[in-house]
């Protein structure tokens, strides 16, 4: 679970109805603007992207919630014991090992190494697998930026409904509060849903999206190096070089 995106969710709206005031909110509530909004922006994803695409995208909602990857350290820790093995008792002795792997990508890696696959079809194999994996992450975070431009635009369409019924039927005094109403509150929620919830999401989601790409990296680095014999200390020296200088140390220190 990412506390982070809890915190961020609870904190940003928890503030905007404090400033509202919560004994106000019902004067902010206006379904006719939540449709105007809401509708127009997921029917213009729809009709912009195929429908399979914006169902995939939909469920990548998720993973702005939930990590389960690998950390960098974790990922390096595992690759040094692997190594280790290795040099004790072959390559062929992680064939094992990989079954036990839970990561698809490491396991598929392992395999490859094991059954002799030359070095640079290996290469070749993993950073396809590691390319497409980018594009169908970068699809995914795109859906939710799409979605933070076009919901301030539904809120300046909603706007200028509500402004042409006010303007239409200026004579009866009654129906121009209801009217401004809809022309304010659809620019309101078209601004928070981009804001509080659309771009905060892509942008995680872009977050996250570099992160496993860089423990993929990773893990063909260590890979290859598993293939090639190299000393475990060599292997944790080439690994630790993908973390950042400040962390490195600790991830030394977590692996002893």
């Amino acid at each position: 679970m990412d506390i982070a995106t809890i915190i961020g969710f609870v904190l940003a709206y928890f503030l905007i109805l404090q400033g509202m005031g919560f004994s106000r909110i019902a004067a902010f509530i206006d379904p006719p603007s939540l449709l105007i909004v809401v509708g127009g922006t997921i029917g213009a994803i729809f009709i912009s992207h195929p429908l399979n695409k914006v169902l995939s995208a939909f469920g990548v909602l998720k993973n702005a919630f939930v990590t389960k990857s690998l950390t960098p350290h974790e990922t390096i820790k595992q690759l040094v014991e692997f190594a280790e093995q290795a040099r004790r008792e072959g390559i062929l002795a992680l064939e094992a090992r990989a079954q036990e792997i839970n990561d698809e990508f490491l396991r598929k890696g392992i395999n490859l190494a094991v059954d002799g696959t030359e070095p640079d079809l290996i290469k070749d194999i993993l950073n396809t697998e590691i390319l497409f994996i980018e594009k169908r992450h970068k699809f995914g975070a795109n859906i939710f930026e799409i979605a933070g431009t076009l919901a301030p635009a539904f809120g300046m369409i909603g706007t200028l409904i509500g402004l042409i019924l006010m303007l239409g039927n200026m004579s009866d005094v009654e129906s121009i509060g209801p009217n401004m109403a809809v022309a304010l509150i659809t620019t309101l929620y078209g601004s928070m849903i981009a804001n509080t919830f659309c771009i905060p999401i892509a942008a995680k989601l872009t977050n996250y999206s570099q992160g496993e790409i860089l423990v993929k990296e990773l893990m063909l680095e260590g890979i290859m190096s598993l293939q090639s014999g190299d000393n475990p200390r060599i292997v944790e020296q080439k690994l630790t070089a993908f973390i950042e200088p400040g962390l490195r140390s600790s991830a030394m220190k977590e692996e002893k």
